[in-house]
Order: C-alpha cells, then structure tokens, then sequence
C-alpha cells in the first residue's frame, strides 16, 4: 500500500518539476513511509510514497515495460498477480521484479486500456505511455482506494489525498458549500465531489484517459441488479456451498504477503468469517486485533473473546474510552479530509495504531458484507415500510417493528407514535429508487437548522434528495428493492465514508493497509444474482451469508442479530459537562462567525444541550460531530493550522 502523486502539462501549462513532485508525495509519507520514487518525461512527473509489503527489495516504483516505455505508480494490491504474470510470461513478456505492480505495464501492453479487467485487487493506478504521450487513471472497483484530481492553469494535478495536491500554491483551499450540504444529508459528498471546491475524486470502478490534452472519463465496471442477472433456480444449499468456495479463493489471495498479515476481529458476523476461513482453510498463522469501549452499550468485548477462544487465535485487544477519541479526533479530521457526522473512525485509528506497534502492516477486515450480503437495518426496515405500505391495518406491524434495532438504548421502534412517525416517513417516495434512504437523509438533514444563512443560500435548491439520481443507472426502477436499497447504499455510504474515513484513511493514518475480501468484485458480482429473499430471510440478514459458514464459528455468533460498529459520539468531547478548550475554542462565536458555514447562537444552545448530557438523539450528535468536524477541517485545510495545535 502507497501513496501516489502527479502533475501532468495538458498543454497550456509549465512541465512538472521534481521539486513540486517532492512537496506533494513528502505529505503522504504515512502513506508509504519506507522510500519515494519520482519519474519525470516531458509534460508529466509521477510520484511514489512505498509501503513495502510485495517484493520488499525490488518492488520501488515507477515500475516499467522493458523498453521503459510504459511507467506506472500505484496505489494498492494485485492479488492475483502470480497467475497473471505466469499466463504473461507465456505470451512472452519478460519481468525484471517481483512485484504485483509490475503485472499492470505488461497488461496494458497486451490488452490496452481494458488492462483493468484481469486486475483481482484494490488500486489507484496512474500509468503513463510515453510512446502516445497519454495518461490513464483508474480506481478500483468499489473504492476502495481513493484517488483526486484538479485542473488548475492547463495543468492536471493528482493525488491518493488531497493534502497532496494542497502542496501546491496554485490550488485553492476553500471548502465547497454544496459539498458540505450533501454531508450534511447522504454523510458523504456525493461523488465526484470532494468537500473542497474544484477538487475532484475519481469515481469507483471509473478510468480516465488523458490524451492530446483533453481528460476523458468512462465507467469500466459496476454493480449490476438487473432482473436477468437473478437466479431463481438453484437451492440455497448449491448457493452457500458456492459461496463459501468463492470467499475462501478471496481470503486467500488477500494473505498473499512478504511481511505478516492479521485480521481485525469484531465480534459480529463478518470479521468472524475471515478470520475463521484463515484458521481452518490456509496455512497462515492467526494474529487478530479488536477495539473494544468501556460502555456497554458499544462494546462487543464477549463476543470477541468468545471468537479468540473457539479458534485460539495470537490476539490484541485495546480498549477505547471517550477522552482517547477527544484526544485525537483532530488527527482523525487531518486524516479524513472531510467532515464526518460520527466518531466511529477514531476508535479504528486507536486500533491501527496498536497493529502497527505490532510489527504489522496488513489486516483483513469483515468490511463490504453488510453492503454485498443485506446486513443493514436500513435493508430490513425499508422492507417493513413497503409492507406497512401494501398492508397498513396489519395487526403484525407492532410486533416486526420490536424486532428492530435491538442493541440501540433509544430506538425508535419503541417509541410508540414516535416510532410510528418515523417509519411513515417519507412514504410518498414509495416508487424511487432511493425510498429505503429518505428516513436517514431526512434525519440527518435535520442538522440544517445549524446552518448560517449564507450556507443555507448556497445549498437551497442545490442538495436534496434528487440530487442522487444523477449516480443510478437507468434501467433501475426494473431491479427488485432490495437490489435498488444495496445499490444507493454501495454508491453513497460504502465508497463515501466507509470504505474513505473509516477505513482507507485510519488505517493509512499508521500505515496499516487494510484488505477486504468481501469486496472482491467476483464475491460482489456473484452476490448480484442472489435472490433477494436468500440475502434476508424475513428479518434474518445475511441469511445465506450465514448458513455458508454453518459448522465454522460458533452458532451464537453465526445466528446473532447485526449489531453496527459504533462509538460514543458528542459525549467523548465533555469531561464534568464541560468541553475541552480547543472545542470551545472552535465553536466559540467569533470563529464560527468567521468561518461562515454555521450560525453561532444555535451552535451556543447545542452546545448547552451536550455539556448538560441531554443529547442522546442521533440528530444532536450528528450535529454536534459533523459542526466540530467542519470546523477543524477549516482551520487546518483553509487557513493552514497544524492538527497538533488542537491538544
């Protein structure tokens, strides 16, 4: 796992120095802390940050042909890059290292920009052709890893963080209001927007071809649902059988290493599946971490242990109270790039750290499952609202309705014409696409009333729920819905926050690459053409997930409800009701003032209501997080201040 960076001359502009290189590689160093390489040609300079994991002595980077005529930085992993370069070497190519990177300049060779398609992996790739004088970018199918662009004075800048390209004078920082709107409603900007304005990021599973000056993008690969994929025929026994041979290939692929590999280990279903398939289907040996919380509420501990003990695994636990995710939350936000409305990911950069001190630069995580296999409440409840819908008197609406949210102190399917309120919500989106959405968005855009005037300008008749009909493919309305539910929640949660603040960015914060079988586009284009009632049998999530694994982990975990990952939000920034005073700090009225995106005096009674403990909704400590982390990214980003100023 790496880091990359570049500038390249799309006709009107100066060619790139190795200085500039320098600058923009030399900020993503926690990226790749063990080397730089640099290539300069003409009108373009690539730039490599190394994480050396594959050929740790003959793996540096640029990597090329053997005329040298094609050049390559990367970000990632090729997982199946020893079958590709044996069926390479046979048509007769010739290899000068050991490195999964090197497979990619010997692809492109072969099957041109279409290279793409043999890659089982999780990239950024930026490969130059010196002979055409062309650049092409490409990210990996579900996003995975993350890469961003600007144009900026006939020049076109790239980088795998966006602190890279504010290396450089001519780029701008100022955050985007529209961005920031679209957080403040999907918990994410909504791609290919990045929170900053005129920064870009390149799509998932979208190539960008650079030719004569003039960038071109297309989609390569996507989630397909349509009703001819869906097979009806087959058992769900002959369906769990293909599935558990399908994810041990993926697994094992993912332990391909020259240094150790461990996994993280949750307690939930999902981690419990990588870990248990690399304890009884390879040679590797088991070295496991977990986060756990002092309350209860958020811990998984038990079940952990219960996990370490059924499969004897080398394990690491590190607790995570409050004051640890006060303490380097600024951290997390220099990390993230963009405003976040929960802290789930500072316990995870607590926990990557903690792999690091171990001696280890790669895990395996249960991440994607939830998304590939219907895991989520959302999943489940838009099931229940669309049987409200068809059946509104049914004497079983109370009951299916208790059966919700069961790990949750407050929910809201307990809360009587409350509860009633939310479900009913939105209920006049029954025939969109998104319908499965509204009761999130609308929750969260909640937080809008915190807004300043001038923000709530900018975002009126800008963001809405509309606004992401612009990332669905046309033939959607046809898919059944639960295939249209994973489909908006891949395009917006999954790559936008997920698989980006939770999970590429606190891992790399400690340089830590993180691996994600589920997310093997064989295991998600397989999982495509499940029938929807394998995926959640009634209100079973995961169903065929789950009777896959029958007789490899314990059945208390195997049949336990989902429980999300969380963390204590608004409540780890308060000691004694009172705030630390870099928080007071930020959200006091002059810099809130100053700032602009915010209006003081609604920000003051939040602010009252956490310090008094009274904020126990997910709006307020939505609010309060996605305020505070705004805030942050505006001292560090726009107007330049360190994170470590904020202790």
């Amino acid at each position: 796992m790496c880091g990359i960076s570049g500038i390249l001359n799309l006709g009107q502009g100066q060619a790139p120095s190795r200085s500039e290189l320098a600058q923009m590689i030399q900020a993503l160093q926690h990226r790749g802390p063990d080397g730089y390489g640099f290539y300069l040609d003409g009108p373009v300079g690539l730039a490599h940050a190394r994480l050396s994991i594959i050929d740790l002595e003959g793996g540096d980077q640029p990597i090329h042909n053997e005329d040298r005529s094609i050049q390559v930085v990367f970000n990632g992993e090729i997982f199946n890059f020893l079958e590709l370069r044996a069926d390479l070497e046979k048509r007769g190519h010739r290899f000068y290292t050991r490195s999964d990177t090197e497979v990619i300049v010997h692809l492109y060779e072969e099957y041109g920009d279409d290279f793409v398609d043999h890659l089982i992996g999780q990239f950024a790739i930026a490969l130059w052709d010196v002979r055409r004088q062309r650049l092409v970018l490409v990210r990996d199918r579900a996003g995975i890893r993350p890469l961003y662009y600007t144009v900026v004075n006939g020049r076109l800048y790239f980088a795998s963080e966006l602190k890279s390209l504010f290396t450089q004078s001519a780029i701008r920082r100022e955050l985007d209001p529209v961005a920031l709107g679209e957080v403040f409603t999907f918990w994410c900007p909504l791609e290919p927007h990045s929170l900053f304005r005129d920064l870009r990021s390149l799509p998932p599973g979208q190539r960008m071809v650079v030719e004569h000056g003039k960038p071109d993008i297309d989609r390569y690969w996507d989630w397909d649902f349509s009703p001819g994929q869906i097979d009806n025929r087959r058992s769900v026994e002959d369906w769990a059988e293909e599935l558990r041979e399908l994810m041990i290939d993926a697994v094992r692929l993912r332990l391909r290493s020259d240094v150790p590999v461990g996994a993280y280990l949750s307690g939930g279903l999902d981690s419990s599946v990588i870990t248990s398939l690399i304890h009884n289907f390879t040679d590797t040996a088991l070295r496991t971490f977990s986060i756990g919380f002092e309350d209860d509420e958020f811990d998984e501990s038990v079940f952990q242990k219960e996990l370490v003990k059924y499969l004897d695994t080398d394990h690491t636990h590190v607790t995570c109270t409050r004051e640890d995710i006060g303490r380097i939350f600024p951290r997390v936000i220099w990390h993230t790039e963009s405003t976040i409305l929960r802290t789930a990911p500072a316990p995870l950069m607590l926990l990557s750290r903690h792999v690091r001190e171990s001696g280890y630069k790669v895990v395996l995580t249960g991440e994607g499952a939830d998304e590939v296999f219907g895991g989520y409440d959302i999943f489940k409840e838009a099931k229940i609202r669309r049987f409200c819908h068809r059946i509104p008197d049914s004497k079983l609406r109370p009951q299916i309705l208790k059966r919700l949210y069961p790990y949750l102190k407050y929910s809201p399917a307990s809360g009587g014409a409350f509860g009633r309120q939310f479900f009913e919500q939105g209920m006049e989106y029954i025939d969109e696409p998104f319908f499965s959405h509204v009761p999130r968005w609308t929750t969260t855009q909640r937080s809008w009333k915190f807004f300043s005037r001038d923000m709530k300008a900018a975002v009126s008749g800008k963001v809405g729920f509309e606004s992401i009909r612009p990332l669905l493919p046309p033939g959607i309305r046809s898919w059944q819905p639960l295939n249209r539910d994973q489909y908006v929640e891949n395009h917006t949660l999954l790559s936008g926050y997920l698989l980006n603040s939770q999970g590429d960015r606190m891992a790399m914060a400690n340089s830590i690459e993180g691996r994600f079988p589920f997310l093997d586009h064989r295991v998600m284009e397989f999982a495509a053409r499940i029938p929807p009632r394998y995926k959640i049998r009634v209100l079973n999530e995961k169903y065929l997930l789950k009777q896959s694994m029958a007789g490899l982990i314990p059945e208390s975990i195997r049949q336990r409800n989902k429980q999300p990952y969380r963390a204590p939000d608004s409540q780890s920034f308060f000691q004694d009701g009172k705030a630390a005073d870099w928080v007071m700090d930020l959200l006091s009225e002059a810099e809130l003032r100053k700032a602009g995106y915010f209006h003081p005096m609604a920000v003051e009674k939040l602010l009252k209501k956490c310090a008094t403990g009274r904020v126990i909704g997910f709006s307020d400590n939505m609010a309060f997080v996605g305020i505070l982390s705004t805030m942050l990214l505006d001292k560090m980003f726009v107007q330049g201040y360190s994170s470590e100023a904020f202790t």
